[in-house]
């Protein structure tokens, strides 16, 4: 049984209180919770990122996800960095 930390909870309720488009979440077992119990859409901070570059909002993810590895200690996967510099055309 997965159990969510209090701020995740209180994002997961508040989201359905005001019948919120979608709700950001990083943390896996939130973010399932949020999509099977809930039935809400979820996004991550990778995800942020990404609709940032598409929209022109910022030029590159690359650097900012780097910080957010190296400075801040976001785990993100190789597997999903490489992915998700793939999706914003910053292979290579």
């Amino acid at each position: 049984m997965s159990v969510l930390d209090r701020g995740e909870a209180e994002a997961i309720v508040l989201a359905c209180e005001i019948a919120a488009d979608a709700i950001l979440i990083d943390e896996a077992d939130g973010r399932k919770i949020a999509r099977q119990q809930f039935g809400l859409q979820v996004t991550g901070t990778l995800g942020i990122l990404l609709a940032a570059k598409e929209r022109g909002l910022i030029s590159a993810i690359r650097p900012l996800v780097d910080q957010l590895r190296d400075s801040l200690g976001f785990f993100v996967s190789e597997s999903l960095y490489q992915e998700i510099l793939r999706l914003a055309s910053e292979v290579g």
